[in-house]
């Protein structure tokens, strides 16, 4: 009898399914059934963040686990950014381990300390408690968008010209506080999760420094880290996202995507960039 094997993705803060790229069709194809929900306060408008708390995105990933977990022989668990964080907090919730699946921690911010970061930044905190600052004051998501590759980029930066709603275009101070909290979370976790654990992270990381996979892997039981050379914080759609898809299939215990596949993709010329298969597929 066959195995079967499920993945639980999770996104990024003001993101949506898009931040994981092309996880989705490369788990897939692999044979992987893959699972993702749009957490609280994501996918509609910016402000509707304002009100949520880390407990609610924590609250609705552990619902969807509790959901698919009896349905598979073995059910992953895999985070990018914010998505990350959440997936340690939920790892250490319902005591995911080695028997039940592994967890893969995608460009994890345990520290907000990346070379974009401004020094002002560690003064948010000040601002949490300024009565109405916290609500009005946004965080814009600005060039480099967290992506090195110059053509995924223009596509990026095009999607939010047009209004499309992939990802917000930015998100309310307030709201930064709630992953301030999940990362004092995910350290806390760290500590205890059993599960075999793949840390991918971008040397060149604007967000977040490999201080944040180092972190994890001095902390953790059973992990292994692989660190990227040519991509930003967004790394499910950067320069090196297929290293990041071989190394979560091989992580999982799969082969690598075919590499016919990959040198179509390279052959593909720019302007035909959005589809399947172009350079920014899982964008479109």
């Amino acid at each position: 009898m066959s195995t079967r094997v499920g993945a639980l993705l999770i996104h990024g803060l003001g993101g949506t399914q898009y931040d994981l790229g092309i996880m989705h069709k490369a788990l897939k194809r692999a044979g992987i059934e893959t699972h993702a929900i749009t957490l609280p306060g994501h996918g509609t408008q910016p402000e509707d963040l304002i009100p949520v708390r880390a407990e609610q995105w924590l609250d609705a990933m552990v619902e969807q686990y509790r959901t698919l977990q009896p349905q598979y022989d073995q059910l992953h668990i895999m985070g990018m950014c914010m998505g990350a964080l959440v997936a340690l907090a939920l790892c250490e919730r319902v005591q995911h381990s080695a028997a039940q699946g592994k967890l893969v921690t995608l460009a994890p911010p345990i520290y907000i300390d990346g070379w974009s970061t401004p020094w002002y930044a560690p003064l948010r905190a000040l601002l949490y408690y300024v009565p109405g600052v916290g609500t009005r004051m946004k965080v814009e998501e600005g060039e480099p968008f967290g992506i090195k590759n110059s053509l995924v980029r223009a596509v990026v930066k095009a999607k939010f010209e047009r209004g499309d709603n992939f990802h917000y275009r930015w998100v309310p101070m307030i709201c930064i506080r709630q992953v301030d909290r999940l990362r004092a979370w995910a350290r806390r976790a760290a500590a205890v999760i059993k599960a075999p654990t793949l840390i991918v992270h971008a040397r060149e990381d604007e967000l977040t420094s490999l201080r944040s996979a180092e972190f994890l892997q001095a902390t953790m039981a059973d992990a292994r880290t692989v660190v990227l050379e040519n991509s930003y914080h967004m790394i499910c759609v950067d320069n090196d996202r297929e290293q990041v898809a071989n190394s979560v299939l091989e992580f999982f215990g799969f082969p690598p995507m075919p590499v016919r596949s990959r040198e179509r993709r390279a052959r593909r010329p720019a302007d035909e960039a959005g589809g399947e298969g172009s350079e920014v597929e899982g964008l479109e």
